[in-house]
């Protein structure tokens, strides 16, 4: 994607279900699970993270014993700091204390860190300030273990304020209003309440206090604090709790929007957002890696009894579309296939738009995420030309051997047009200077084009367009080409995601700026009014009865309209060449990811009903001139 995009969160969970005396006999470490979960952040810090945090528990302390560890870091590389505190703590008791280098037991009751059940989180924070306060996980803290919470998760909400507001009108005072304090709250509160009530039912068999402890971790109810919380959420979320005690619970949505997957076997329970990461780190095959189903929770309790239950009724099945265009590893079987897919797909109106001359056609991609697709393309091309090689010599007559050969010689043009120079990647300056820097992001090859040539180069997707037109339309120009043809292999994204993608604002996306071009030019831009007057209608409106009112301007025009009308976006009167775009149809996104057909970004279609309320508050902000979240 030309145009950064920052993501949702990666989460990674692990739970060791035998004695660490184990993995320290058959892994050489009682250290398994902090070296497992290294890995598992390591392999999903591909989005660009600005956070993390590590957590821990340990089962069976005695009163007095820190059972609980937790460190998170927000510096440029927070995974590397993170693991590089764990592991100065560990080698600093190790140093001071060499008899528990050999000593399991010494081990977990004096190093902090070692424990049972592990978390850990990568951040990429869609709002609010990047302190290390905002990074997950977070803790609950109490001294009745059981109502200790550590709670992180990827996932946004729609409806904080109305959760927010229940935590107040109980009587609890939040110390922030952030989804992520919400839910913990709210869960938190259902756990205290089934603590007492569990409390109360023992003393009233009669055990004692000391007595009621362990009884309590036993017969706590994961499943129905979850479902008693849960019943009013509107968003897209993958979390992990773990209680003190050692429980733990991973829970996904009901539309599945978020992703979680799962390995289990006798040594390890294992939950992340990316398949390929519990491949990969585990040795394990693909298809014993199980996607966790919507509206269902992994429970992981004490005793090491693992279940999966049904939390929330599933709604129909909205599993984001942009995971698998974009953001997830493209090593995943899956997702490579379908990403190659996609470019296949958008073969047919690149052929028509270069008037199927791939002589002098040159294909290649931008950025490096684009490669899945392109393979997919240049496939497609291929299978054309083989095609059209066959017919010429089926049809053509007392060819000679060299006329073959010349049929045969043909073949698409690839190379590697557009290089990003990483060096400039993270250089600031005033804005006066910004627009060069930009433009020289990208460099460019160059000899390998010709005056008559079209370039064909495919990015996965187009959100702003700023990129394109300060950086990358203009390094091609400088090529000399006849046609420059930008693909995209997503539909255009014409509305904003309120589920974890910073996307939140209309008029940062190009497809809209085009749309309210179009409606300019027109003569139609007085239906803008109309539009925010129809939002403004329904804000006292229940989230169920509320329409999208946005998907009405989209509708006067067709998707080639909204296409061209982009590609004059992305470029200028100083651009020599002719520039096209071509996006994918949301018909061939759905056929090329049957598994994923949240398709919201293009369509309008929210998979919540508090999507509908956050693209008209997107719009109202618009109209009024408001930077503020529509969320």
């Amino acid at each position: 994607m030309s145009d950064a995009l920052k993501h949702e969160c990666g989460i990674a969970f692990i739970r060791l279900l035998k004695p660490l005396e184990y993995y320290k006999e058959k892994y050489g470490t009682a250290f398994y699970g902090v070296n497992k979960m290294y890995l598992m952040m390591e392999k999903q810090h591909n989005r660009g993270q600005d956070g993390a945090g590590f957590a821990s528990i340990k089962l069976d302390t005695h009163p007095g014993e820190r059972y609980i560890s937790r460190v998170r870091s927000n510096a440029q590389q927070p995974i590397q700091d993170i693991f590089a505190q764990i592991n100065e703590r560990i080698n600093q008791e190790l140093i001071e204390n060499p008899e528990y280098a050999d000593d399991v037991a010494l081990q977990k009751r004096h190093i902090p860190y070692i424990g049972e059940v592990l978390l850990g989180h990568v951040r990429y924070g869609t709002f609010g300030k990047n302190s290390v306060e905002s990074v997950h996980p977070f803790l609950r803290q109490n001294n009745w273990m059981h109502r200790n919470l550590i709670l992180a998760g990827n996932f946004n909400m729609t409806n904080v304020t109305e959760l927010f507001d229940n935590l107040i009108r109980i009587g609890q005072h939040p110390k922030e209003k952030a989804d992520t304090i919400t839910i913990m709250e709210k869960i938190g509160n259902f756990l205290d309440d089934a603590v007492a009530k569990k409390y109360k039912q023992l003393k009233a068999e009669g055990y004692s206090k000391t007595e009621c402890s362990p009884l309590i971790a036993e017969r706590l109810n994961v499943g129905k604090i979850l479902k008693r919380a849960g019943k009013n959420f509107d968003g897209g979320y993958a979390m992990v709790g773990m209680l003190g005690h050692g429980d733990a619970f991973v829970f996904r949505d009901p539309a599945g929007i978020r992703p979680a997957y799962y390995y289990q076997d006798d040594e390890v329970v294992v939950v992340a957002s990316e398949r390929p990461v519990i491949q990969t780190v585990f040795n394990v095959d693909f298809d014993k890696v199980k996607e966790l189903d919507p509206g269902h929770a992994i429970i992981t309790k004490k005793s090491g009894k693992v279940k999966i239950e049904k939390i929330l009724e599933p709604t129909e099945r909205k599993a984001c579309s942009f995971e698998r265009i974009y953001f997830s590893r493209g090593s995943d079987a899956e997702i490579y296939q379908e990403r190659k897919t996609l470019g296949k797909l958008l073969m047919p109106k690149v052929l028509e738009t270069i008037n199927y001359d791939t002589k002098n056609s040159v294909f290649s991609y931008i950025p490096n995420t684009a490669e899945s697709s392109f393979f997919g393309m240049i496939e497609s091309v291929e299978d054309y030309l083989n095609k059209r090689k066959t017919k010429a010599i089926i049809e053509g007559k007392n060819l000679s051997e060299e006329q073959v050969t010349e049929i045969l010689k043909e073949r698409p043009r690839i190379e590697k047009i557009a290089i990003k120079d990483a060096k400039l990647r993270t250089f600031i300056t005033e804005d006066s200077s910004r627009d060069d820097l930009v433009e020289h992001v990208y460099d460019v090859t160059y000899g390998v084009i010709k005056k008559t040539d079209n370039i064909v180069i495919i990015d996965d997707s187009i959100v702003r367009g700023t990129t394109l037109k300060k950086s990358i339309i203009r390094m091609l120009d400088r090529l000399h080409p006849k046609r420059i043809v930008v693909v995209s292999s997503a539909p255009q994204i014409r509305y904003p995601d309120c589920y974890g993608i910073d996307m939140a604002n209309l008029e940062g996306l190009v497809a809209f700026r085009a749309m309210l071009s179009l409606l300019k030019e027109n003569n139609k831009y007085h239906l803008i009014e109309e539009v925010y007057n129809k939002c403004k209608s329904q804000l006292e409106l229940k989230d169920k009865q509320v329409k999208n009112f946005v998907k009405d301007l989209y509708d006067q025009f067709t998707d080639d309209e909204i296409s061209a009308r982009i590609a004059v976006l992305i470029s200028d009167d100083t651009i020599k060449a002719e520039v096209h775009t071509i996006f994918q149809s949301v018909e061939n996104l759905n056929k090329a990811c049957p598994k994923n057909l949240g398709d919201w970004y293009f369509t309008g279609n929210y998979p919540t009903p508090g999507g509908n309320r956050v693209v008209n508050r997107a719009f109202i902000n618009f109209f009024e001139g408001n930077n503020q979240r529509a969320y």
